[in-house]
């Protein structure tokens, strides 16, 4: 199934962090509709095929600073880590 996305759904889920506009690995496996861990192991298994900037992880000060802004139950539940943000 190849449909476009609305540039609208996109640009809701862009942030400034560190300078640089991401977007997190939570809301980007939402757009591919796959589990966050899912884009997160392919990502590492083809880890030589992107740029060394291509992703971070947040700290624990911006996943809270982060959290604190955006009000919304996705950030619910135990998490292993803090989630990476795609730039």
């Amino acid at each position: 199934m190849n449909q476009l996305i609305p540039s609208e759904r996109i640009d809701r889920r862009i942030y400034l962090i560190r300078s640089q506009k991401v977007i997190l690995s939570v809301y980007l496996a939402d757009l591919y509709e796959v589990e966050p861990k899912v884009l997160i192991q392919a990502v590492k298994r083809n880890i030589a095929r992107f740029p060394d900037d291509f992703m971070f992880q947040l700290s624990d000060s911006e996943f809270e600073i982060l959290k604190s802004q955006i009000v919304t139950s996705s950030w619910g539940g135990i998490r292993r880590a803090n989630p990476n943000a795609f730039t």
